[in-house]
């Protein structure tokens, strides 16, 4: 790992180091809880009966079967949630997890029981009768779009749509400045493309998992792996029309989740059979259940259109992007538009994006949410222009990137940020001086994302033996335990071994909005610096208590009181655990906590380098080297970081190269497993090499920005370029699969 700090701002003892994980043990000896591990006494068995086609009308439900079956102890359909809520505001996330009037997709739910063990609960799933009437249905962008589409969902088109679509066009927005036509007159030359990609699955190895208790009462306890625990809170406390004090959300620890774990499919139904049975009710999906049923990220079809001079000068950009985001709104297509060119000064620049509905589960988060796919096109055809001037294209890159003062493509004038150093690194490095051989290709591209800031809630509780507990509340996807243990050491001036951080619970802290928009390090660092700081005025107070002298006349400095001057008296110097052992005797437990709302995240910027070697007889890719350089800020568990770049990177790489969401002609989905769809192993990898940057964010006080979503963004379009480089064929439809490759090469040959 290579790491470049241009200008480092302070000087740090515990920030930057690598410790050990704290979950490390629980987790590798197979002690730590997940989903599935969580059991209550007297636990139902939950199961949900789903349909194999993309759209039907629900004509009846037969349920007097099952429902006498010895065991089965609660059975439930959309009705159900009716009568407990008819004015649920998140009847739409509701509907997502069971049908109401109609199946919306491949494998939606239309009914679930619990019963006493799971063989009961089979069978009680396969006495359900469910009687319906296929409807047209549509599964691609572009035949959605058309006037003549079959109707997804009546009432969900917003006023501000273009004319000319269907109905299915529901969400459409616009971004940028400049002359457009002026701006492609003064170009040398004008590309336009249209680039493709499939849905694809975050392909997290835990599957959706729940146990729930709800009692007659309505008071409520719910144990899940979630990114975001007050979120479900949030939503199962509004389906159920009661107050989010009833109701008690616990995160157990996460098998990966990458986005895709940031709202709910099963929870609202285990809560109900629960509450009809009396009796918890734990449920766990099957893999099958997991791709059908759970949101993949949008599949997309971009148009975009580049005027570039000889100098290699961008002198006009514009893209239009349309994403199907399955069978209910979604925000991504925005997130989309706003990513397409925010890695380049450009004097005229446009973005439109709509969204559109399919017979299709209901997208999720997938890591930078939109941008991949977007920036796949743009730095696509970015790379054909540098082909076709014979320019360098890191040199391009530099000439246009964006910096500190850019107005930026989707509207914000940009503070300190990485671009031009990680292009810059780049350059210099070795990799991209290494020579290639034939049949071999090297690819570029820079990847951009927002990071977030928001609620935020710490407390910081100081022992009486002089260890520190934090409680924050945000499930640890990425190693935030650590980074924010850390963070509090390096504050108050300790010893990491004297810090601990767990994750509370909704009913034991403050709300936390969800791990997502890579948000977690940024806000809970920040909160935590500024518990601790409580903390340390605190702990000052109580010096001067015991040494007799006023507070202002104490400070704070590596871990110790001292008088802050000779006017203040000779005193030895205090630790935090001379002052907390006596703490009783000075005004009680010494405490910290900070409620936030985060702001000045700070955008993210990373650079990507891969060498592909295509077979010209197969269409086989195998990636030789791969190199991610990205700006973190400052990294405070290099490692963490390192892994979130590689984590990223291979995830790009399967998206890239092999995964995609296959549908029937039928509208089924022909891939539900790690079987067929296939994400990368070890043996398709080499090491992805990881180059931290660390540009100070100015929104936090230790420079930190977030750095888990930007690597996943450059290696769609890396790939693309080094595959259509060693090929000398221009691709624009992903995943780059030895049949679609192969089928390219002899069609030009």
């Amino acid at each position: 790992m290579d790491q470049i700090t241009p200008k480092p701002v302070k000087q740090f003892k515990v920030i930057g180091t690598r410790p050990l994980r704290p979950d490390g043990i629980e987790k590798v000896t197979g002690k730590a809880i997940y989903g599935a591990d969580l059991c209550a006494p007297n636990m139902l068995y939950g199961l949900m009966l789903r349909i194999n086609e993309p759209h039907a009308l629900i004509e009846t439900i037969d349920i007097s079967i099952a429902e006498n079956l010895p065991g089965v102890k609660s059975i439930i359909t959309f009705k159900d949630f009716i009568k407990i809520n008819p004015d649920n505001k998140y009847n739409e996330t509701l509907e997502n997890c069971i049908a109401n009037e109609k199946v919306l997709y491949d494998g939606h739910a239309v009914a679930a029981v619990a019963a006493v063990d799971l063989n009961t609960a089979k069978k009680a799933i396969k006495s359900i009768n469910v009687k319906f009437k296929k409807l047209p249905f549509v599964i691609n962008i572009e035949d959605a779009m058309k006037k003549e589409a079959p109707l997804v969902a009546k009432g969900k088109k917003n006023e501000n749509i273009p004319d000319g679509f269907s109905d299915n066009v529901v969400q459409y927005c616009s971004f940028g400045h400049g002359n457009l036509e002026q701006g492609f007159n003064e170009s040398d030359k004008v590309i336009k493309r249209t680039f493709k990609t499939p849905s694809v699955h975050q392909g997290y190895i835990e599957p959706h998992a729940c146990l729930a208790s709800m009692s007659d009462d309505g008071k409520a306890d719910l144990w899940c792996c979630t990114q975001g625990h007050y979120n479900v809170r949030s939503i199962c406390s509004n389906i159920f029309k009661i107050d989010n004090s009833q109701l008690k959300v616990t995160a157990s620890e996460i098998g990966g989740g990458f986005g895709g774990k940031t709202t709910v499919f099963i929870e609202p139904i285990a809560l109900a059979l629960s509450q009809k049975s009396g009796r918890p009710v734990k449920i766990v999906m099957s893999r099958e259940e997991v791709f059908k049923a759970t949101g993949p990220t949008v599949s997309s079809l971009v148009d975009v259109k580049i005027g570039m001079k000889k100098n290699g000068k961008i002198s006009a950009a514009k893209a239009i992007i349309r994403y199907e985001g399955g069978a209910f709104p979604n925000e991504t297509y925005e997130l989309g538009a706003q990513s397409a060119f925010a890695a380049y000064d450009l004097k005229s620049v446009k973005t439109e994006a709509y969204n559109v509905l399919t017979n299709r589960p209901a997208q999720a988060a997938y890591r930078a949410p939109g941008a991949p796919q977007a920036i796949y096109a743009v730095e696509s055809v970015i790379d054909e222009l540098c082909q076709y001037f014979n320019h360098d294209p890191l040199y391009v890159r530099i000439l246009n990137a964006a910096d500190k003062g850019t107005k930026s493509s989707y509207g914000p004038t940009f503070e300190d940020i990485g671009l031009k150093a990680t292009l810059e690194a780049a350059k210099v490095h070795s990799h991209y001086k290494t020579p290639l051989k034939d049949n071999q290709g090297r690819g570029v591209a820079c990847g951009f994302w927002f990071n977030f800031g928001g609620n935020t809630c710490v407390s910081l509780n100081i022992n009486f033996d002089g260890t520190v507990g934090i409680v924050e509340g945000n499930p640890d996807i990425g190693g935030s335990r650590s980074s924010i243990s850390q963070i509090a050491a390096e504050e108050l001036g300790i010893s990491l071994e004297k810090v601990k951080t767990i994750i509370a619970d909704t009913n034991s802290l403050g709300h936390n909005d969800v791990t997502d928009g890579s948000r977690v390090t940024f806000s809970v660092g920040l909160a935590t610096i500024k518990a601790a700081k409580a903390a340390k005025k605190e702990l000052c107070k109580r010096a001067a208590k015991l040494w007799g002298i006023d507070e202002e006349a104490v400070i704070w400095k590596d871990g110790y009181a001292y008088p802050a001057g000779a006017n203040a008296g000779i005193q030895d110097p205090l630790s935090l655990e001379d002052i907390a052992k006596v703490s009783s005797q000075t005004g009680g437990p010494i405490a910290g906590h900070y409620e936030v709302n985060a702001e000045g995240a700070g955008v993210s910027f990373g650079v990507h380098l891969v060498d592909v070697e295509t077979d010209l007889e197969t269409g086989h890719t195998k990636i030789l080297r791969y190199t991610v350089f990205q700006d973190a800020g400052k990294a405070i568990h290099p490692s963490y970081v390192e892994g979130q770049m590689q984590g990223g990177s291979v995830q790009g790489i399967g998206w890239a190269l092999n995964e995609e969401y296959i549908y029937s002609s039928e509208g089924k989905l022909q891939n539900p497993g790690f079987l067929d769809y296939r994400i990368p192993v070890s043996s398709d990898l080499p090491m992805i090499d990881p180059v931290i940057l660390e540009i100070p964010n100015p929104g936090h006080p230790y420079g930190v920005r977030g750095v888990g979503e930007t690597s996943i963004v450059p290696p769609l379009a890396a790939i693309n370029n080094a595959v259509s480089r060693a090929t000398n064929i221009r691709f624009s439809e992903l995943p780059l699969s030895p049949p679609r490759v192969l089928k390219a090469i002899l069609s030009n040959q």
